[in-house]
C-alpha cells in the first residue's frame, strides 16, 4: 500500500507601491505589489509551509528566516526548489497540490496556466498536479479592503518506496 501525507499551507502579505506583484512564480502586472523579505510570493509560500507541513518539518520560516539577509529579494520558486528536495531527500514526491488565491484585484484567471506551469518545472509534476484557483474576498477583510493577498494550499505526497 502507498503511505501518503497531506499538509495545508497559508500566507499573507500586505499589498504597497513600489514591488512587484509576483504569485506562483509569474509577475503580475498590477500597480501594487506584496511586501516582504523575499518576492512575497504568497501562494509559493503556502505552498511550501504545506510541503514541509506534510512532513512535520515546520514552516518556511524555519528554513529561510525573515531576518537573514541572505533570504533579502529572495526567489521564492529558488526557495520552493529547496523545499522539494527536502521532501525528495526523505523519500516522497508530490502527488497533488491544491490551492487558492484571494484577492479582489488584479484578476488572476489569465495568469493561471503560467503559474501551474512554473510551479509544476520546479516540483517535477504535470502541470495538472497542480490545482490553483482565484477569488475575491467579497470586499471583507484585509483581502477584500485591497490591504494584502492571501494564498491556501494543501499538498498530498506520495512515498516512493
Amino acid at each position: 500500500m502507498t503511505s501518503i501525507r497531506i499538509g495545508n499551507g497559508y500566507d499573507i502579505h500586505r499589498l504597497v507601491s513600489d514591488r512587484p506583484l509576483i504569485l506562483g512564480g509569474v509577475n503580475i502586472p498590477h500597480e501594487l505589489g506584496l511586501l516582504g523579505h523575499s518576492d512575497a510570493d504568497v501562494l509559493t509560500h503556502a505552498i511550501m509551509d504545506a510541503l514541509l507541513g506534510a512532513l512535520s518539518l515546520g514552516d518556511i520560516g524555519h528554513y529561510f528566516p525573515p531576518g537573514d539577509p541572505q533570504w533579502a529579494g529572495a526567489d521564492s520558486l529558488k526557495l520552493l526548489a529547496q523545499v522539494h528536495q527536502l521532501v525528495q531527500e526523505r523519500g516522497w514526491q508530490v502527488g497533488n497540490i491544491d490551492s487558492v488565491i484571494v484577492a479582489e484585484r488584479p484578476k488572476l484567471k489569465p495568469h493561471l496556466a503560467a503559474m501551474r506551469d512554473r510551479l509544476s518545472a520546479v516540483l517535477k509534476v504535470k502541470p495538472d498536479q497542480i490545482g490553483i484557483k482565484a477569488t475575491t474576498n467579497e470586499k471583507l477583510g484585509p483581502e477584500g479592503r485591497e490591504e494584502g493577498i492571501c494564498a491556501y494550499a494543501v499538498a498530498v505526497l506520495v512515498s516512493v518506496a
